[in-house]
């Protein structure tokens, strides 16, 4: 008789951490088009400034264009920033690989993705993105185990 698998770790959720996840999950557009909204929102507001429209409006265009703009620029700045600032940044977190599935524990989440749930495991460069009906969450290599890695490659 054989031993259900479970493998148990802890990491930080650190800078490191969130910049990894940012990195392997995100996938940055090279061309103009996540600029798009940004254009033409400036687009209106320098029409309604020479329209007979209020200044006001036409400002407001011009300004949501820019901020815009910076938010597609800045992006991965902007979100690891957010991390950061959230209660859950430079906390331990609990790692929980098993049979059922993969649960995650610290201070403030208590999260379980069972392996029924999951409709697609995609292998990175540095970990996992799991595909699930909550959403997709990361895994890094960072935090896993050899035996870990491969048992999870088997769920794919």
């Amino acid at each position: 008789m054989t031993t259900p698998y479970c493998y148990s770790t802890t990491y930080i959720l650190d800078k490191a951490h969130f910049e990894e996840c940012y990195t392997q999950s995100v996938k940055t557009d090279p061309t103009l088009k996540p600029y798009y909204k940004a254009m033409g929102f400036g687009l209106i507001g320098i029409a309604l400034i020479f329209a007979d429209f209020s200044l006001y409006l036409a400002y407001f265009f011009v300004g949501l264009g820019v901020i815009e703009a910076l938010n597609v620029k800045y992006n991965k700045a902007w979100w690891l920033m957010r991390q950061m600032m959230s209660k859950a940044a430079n906390n331990e977190v609990t790692l929980i690989v098993d049979e059922q599935g993969i649960h995650t524990k610290s201070q403030y989440v208590n999260a379980q993705i069972l392996w029924t749930d999951i409709y697609r495991i995609v292998q990175t460069d540095k970990g996992f993105l799991i595909t699930h009906k909550t959403g997709t969450s990361y895994i890094s290599n960072r935090s896993l185990d050899d035996v870990c890695i491969g048992f999870i490659q088997t769920k794919i």
